[in-house]
Parts: structure tokens; C-alpha cells; sequence
């Protein structure tokens, strides 16, 4: 196995077909990545969509991420090639690209992603190969590489994505389809609300669980809760988040606050686009 593949922890997760369990990180800090890093999870997404991760952050917690031997994975502020660019020459394992709607949305943020002649990225970063081991690829082995060793992720979150889903599926170069079902649920006309999901949502994930099947592809989900996590896992999911840190902090202390008062059931509950 070339050496980026073997270092990258989510790729081999995914091609060997069950689960893969990792976490979603919205707040920066070196430290916090560790510590996130040493739960059990093997990736990590690092999101500077809706996290408060800004540039160098996101660097920051790449190059930590890898150093535990964990995959870290960067969900990009849009479709958007610099950056894709950005995200994988700090030495992301792979990129999480939301608000995708048609199967060209795919193509281009697949050859945004990919070295030539497959795609169009441009070669010159020294940091990424610093995140496959130590001492890790070369230059010139990384540019040789990273085609197949890097993860592609779409996410499909928006009604035209899904109404998409075979043809976005069936591009060359995209690895994950990611359903994201609080911004899907939105999209179609079933949002989240107190948890609760519409049997309609549940048709749309299922809808894009067998696309990928079909063509030979993986699926992945946002989870809130490792309970949800399990579900989908037992349904076929393969990249499915356990927990965020901006769920788990807040829930915790409210959770432990209830039980210091004395008052039962109400601190862990949380609601909306962040909890379930």
C-alpha cells in the first residue's frame, strides 16, 4: 500500500466498507484536537463552515489531528477551489464540501481536489506531507499519491442535491456522499424540530443511502448522539459522526448542573439545528 494511503486512517476505514466513527470539531485549539484525538474516534472533522475555526486554526488543528495518527478532515465554507486547496495542502486527509446541487457542482469540486491530469489543484504547498507519518511522503511522492489517497466528501443537503443524488453519485473522483439532516430536512419542507424527523426526511436519507449503493460509493452522516450514530451504522452508513464538541460541552454541564440542584431530566436536552 503507497504510504499516504496507508497513513490515511478514514480512507482505509471506508474501503474496507463497515463503519468509521469520528468526531466534528467547531472550536479551535491546539489542545482541544488532542483531546478529541484521544477518545478512540479515527477522523476528525475540523468544520470551518459553521465552527468558529478560521485559517490558520484549521491548519493548526490538521497538523495536530495527524500527529495523534487520526485522520483529519476539513468540511470547506462552500464549493469553493481555493478552499479545497486550502484544506488539503494544510494535510487534510480529505475535504466535507456542503451545498452541492448538481452532478457539475461534483466535477468541479473533484477536479478542484485532484492533482492533473485527473483535476486542476496546484502543487507547491511544503505542509501536507507532514500529516502522513513521520517522516512521511516526499514532495514528489505526494504529488504521486495523493489522487487516490485523498477522501472526497459531498454533502447532500439541498433538495436539488437529492433530486441529483444518482447522477452526483456516479461522478468519478467522489468518494462520500454525506447527508447532512438538519440543512436536507430544511431544504424538502420537513425541518428538524425538537428532535423529531419527518417519515419524509427519513425517505430522502435512505433515498441517498441507495444512490451511493448503486454506484459503488460510501455514505456518511452527521449524527448528534452516539444512539443515532448506532442507528445508522446498523443501516448501512459507513462515515458517521458520534458527537460534536459545541453538542457535548454545553449538554454536559447543563446535565451535570440538573443533578447538582437536584432536578431530574432537564439539563442534558438539546434542541435544534445543534442537538437532539
Amino acid at each position: 500500500m503507497a504510504m499516504m494511503q496507508a497513513a490515511n486512517r478514514l480512507q482505509k476505514a471506508l474501503k474496507k466498507g463497515g463503519p468509521t466513527f469520528g468526531a466534528w470539531q467547531m472550536l479551535p485549539g491546539s489542545s482541544h484536537s488532542r483531546t478529541l484525538a484521544r477518545s478512540g474516534v479515527e477522523w476528525i472533522c475540523i468544520d470551518t463552515e459553521h465552527g468558529n475555526v478560521d485559517d490558520g486554526q484549521m491548519h493548526e488543528a490538521v497538523g495536530t489531528i495527524s500527529s495523534c495518527n487520526i485522520s483529519p478532515v476539513v468540511r470547506i465554507a462552500a464549493n469553493e477551489p481555493w478552499m479545497v486547496k486550502r484544506a488539503l495542502d494544510a494535510g487534510a486527509h480529505g475535504v466535507v464540501v456542503p451545498l452541492l446541487y448538481t452532478a457539475d457542482d461534483a466535477r468541479r469540486l473533484v477536479s478542484s481536489a485532484k492533482f492533473p491530469p485527473q483535476g486542476t489543484r496546484g502543487f507547491g504547498s511544503p505542509f501536507p506531507m507532514a500529516s502522513f507519518g513521520n517522516p512521511g511522503p516526499t514532495a514528489s511522492e505526494y504529488l504521486q499519491e495523493a489522487n487516490d489517497a485523498l477522501v472526497t466528501v459531498v454533502q447532500i443537503e439541498t433538495k436539488e442535491a437529492l433530486e441529483n443524488v444518482d447522477e452526483i453519485a456516479g461522478v468519478p473522483g467522489v468518494d462520500v456522499l454525506l447527508v447532512g439532516p438538519f440543512d436536507l430536512g430544511n431544504n424538502i419542507g420537513f425541518p428538524i424540530l425538537d428532535g423529531a424527523m419527518a417519515p419524509e426526511l427519513h425517505d430522502a436519507i435512505a433515498r441517498v443511502l441507495g444512490a451511493a449503493a448503486r454506484a459503488g460509493k460510501r455514505t456518511g452522516i452527521y449524527c448528534t448522539s452516539g444512539q443515532q450514530g448506532r442507528t445508522y451504522a446498523e443501516m448501512g452508513f459507513n462515515m458517521v459522526s458520534v458527537a460534536a464538541d459545541m453538542i457535548a460541552i454545553p449538554a454536559y454541564f447543563a446535565s451535570a448542573l440538573a443533578a447538582a440542584k437536584g432536578e431530574s431530566g432537564g439539563g442534558a436536552k438539546m434542541t435544534g439545528p445543534y442537538g437532539r
